[in-house]
């Protein structure tokens, strides 16, 4: 498992985490923002309008109504990216990576417009009568009529976005999902993670098998009942943090260009870091420019147009209201620099040479600066003087004996480590160290425990229990985390299976969902860090040749746009 977390991190780097990707996605909607007129802006109201029935749109065919299209692309989005996405961006970029994932948004909103209206212009109905809809069909009948110069391969190309997505669904909309509600649940319930996977995945099952009308009707139902829960606790914290909420955003917009200063036990963040994973959290979040959203709104009884138009919706509610409020909660509550007891993850733990500190002076300044300086920059992969211990690690009775070793978990110094056996009691004995990793002879036989930062969804129910609520506050992340995850992966099975029906016909949608619950239900017992990783990269992979093709067809899609009538 770590050989092949090793492997996704590798891919990340050249994918979202190198430079190009922020660039390719960011300034795809930068692009259409302005040569489109800013419609993000201009045609705000109007989305209102349609959504709330003030406005008719409607054409004869579609299984949805304008707002049900919208609640299920809404559940799709609205997930974990905006409960443990948030945190997991700030403990990886600090708080200056929330501006970037507001970026993300504002044009995004515009990203999102552009792929749903094409979306819905080129779906089709297939021999059951079914609508399906997505960038597979604008990529292989949009691109035959553009100007290539050449015999342009639209079919395959649209082939190989809907495989991507398949892959997707399952790396993205469903794995984190189920693994952030199982961690949740087990948390604050003692929910053993086995019984929240098989329980969920049968339920989920039972969903999904009824196609879009029943996901509709579900998603409908609760997105409102979720977001009245969510901002209602997030409401209480922060009246109750009033006083933290200008400083709060002083931290996001203070460090935007310089990255997130060392605080606490968050040893800091670059620039590269911030921007990296803001933008990959905005787009985990609002999924603008990955292709997603479109399948969904492509079953709408409305306009192409007038769709396109409520899509814009997407992501300001779901990133710029949702993410915000779950950064601010976090932020305004300082557990972002708090350490936790927790038990350490193989994958997010390593063992230094040497003794370093993040103790703090009277000032709450660092005692030692320059260690933490070089710290900072081992934990973002910059050359360091850090080295990685190799040797033996003398334990007694769960205490380490050495004297010159540094145990690092997620990103920070850990404190008060002990060491059990597979039995739980207390180890006594030796280990052998290799590149800082326990030799995996006997990494299975021991686990280590002690305070170090959470991150993810449990950073958030943290956030929400460090108050008047108490442990409340990480139930009620609990009990919301179930209702958005739980939803985001009805959506992206019904992402997955329309798909799978543009590749191998209807025949093979009952086998693409079984499947599906199946990496549903093992998703809920496998390392958290490994299954982030499987989500950045499939995220990725499937956003490039949607982004192309959105570009491609920006003529078709610049006359469909002037000739909206704004309601």
């Amino acid at each position: 498992m770590e050989q092949f977390n090793n492997f996704l991190v590798l891919l990340d780097s050249n994918l979202s985490g190198s430079w190009w990707f922020p660039a390719l996605l960011i300034g795809t909607g930068i692009f259409f923002t302005i040569y489109l007129g800013f419609p993000q802006f201009k045609y705000f109201r109007s989305a209102l309008n349609i959504v709330s029935g003030k406005t008719t749109s409607s054409d004869s065919d579609g299984e949805t109504t304008g707002f049900q299209a919208l609640t299920t692309a809404m559940s799709g989005a609205v997930g974990t990216g905006n409960i443990g996405g948030v945190a997991l961006a700030i403990w990886t970029g600090g708080p200056a990576a929330i501006f970037w994932m507001w970026i993300t948004a504002i044009f995004g909103m515009t990203t999102k417009y552009v792929e749903v209206t094409l979306g819905h212009k080129y779906r089709t109905k297939l021999s059951d009568g079914s609508i399906s809809g997505g960038p597979m069909y604008y990529i292989e009948h949009g691109l035959k009529s553009s100007a290539f110069g050449f015999n342009f391969p639209a079919k395959t190309v649209a082939i190989l976005f809907a495989f991507l997505m398949m892959i997707t669904a399952i790396g993205s909309g469903n794995m984190p999902q189920i693994n952030n509600i199982a961690l949740v649940m087990n948390t604050e319930f003692s929910v053993p993670k086995w019984f929240t996977g098989i329980f969920l995945g049968i339920l989920l099952w039972i969903i999904i098998i009824g196609g879009i009308k029943r996901i509709a009707s579900v998603a409908s139902k609760i997105i409102p009942i979720m977001g009245l829960i969510y901002f209602g606790g997030a409401l209480v914290i922060l009246l109750e943090n009033y006083q933290n909420i200008i400083p709060s955003f002083n931290a996001i917009f203070g460090q935007v260009f310089t990255g997130s200063a060392a605080m606490g036990g968050f040893l800091g963040a670059s620039f590269a870091m911030s921007l990296k994973y803001g933008v990959a959290r905005g787009l985990y979040s609002n999924e603008a420019g990955q292709g997603s959203s479109p399948i969904a709104h492509a079953s709408s009884k409305n306009k192409s147009i007038d769709q396109g138009v409520v899509s814009i919706l997407e992501p300001f509610i779901d990133t710029l209201v949702v993410c915000s409020v779950t950064a601010l909660v976090i932020l305004s509550s300082g557990v972002w620099t708090e350490k936790f007891d927790t038990k350490f993850s193989k994958t997010d733990m390593i063992i230094l040479d040497g003794n370093y500190s993040d103790e703090l002076d009277q000032n709450s300044k660092f005692v030692h600066p320059d260690q933490i300086a070089e710290l900072t920059k081992y934990v973002q992969n910059i050359d360091s003087k850090v080295n990685e211990f190799n040797g033996t690690l003398d334990v007694q009775d769960g205490n380490i004996l050495n004297n010159n070793v540094t145990v690092i978990h997620l990103r920070s110094i850990a404190e008060d480590v002990i060491i059990k056996n597979s039995n739980k009691d207390l180890f006594t004995g030796s280990l052998q160290i290799n590149n800082g990793k326990v030799d995996q002879s006997r990494s299975d036989s021991v686990t280590f425990e002690g305070k170090s930062l959470v991150s993810s969804a449990e950073l958030t129910a943290k956030a929400f229990s460090n108050g008047i609520m108490g442990e409340y506050g990480g139930k009620l992340v609990a009990i919301a985390l179930l209702l958005f995850a739980f939803s985001t992966s009805i959506t992206w099975c019904y992402y997955g299976d329309r798909s799978t029906a543009y590749i191998f016909g209807e025949k093979g949608v009952i086998w693409y969902r079984n499947f599906y619950v199946l990496c549903f239900i093992l998703a809920a017992v496998i390392d958290t860090t490994v299954v982030w990783n499987i989500a950045y990269v499939v995220v990725a992979l499937v956003s490039i040749p949607n982004l192309i093709a959105m570009f491609v067809l920006r003529g078709e899609m610049k006359t469909l746009s002037d000739n909206f009538q704004i309601k």
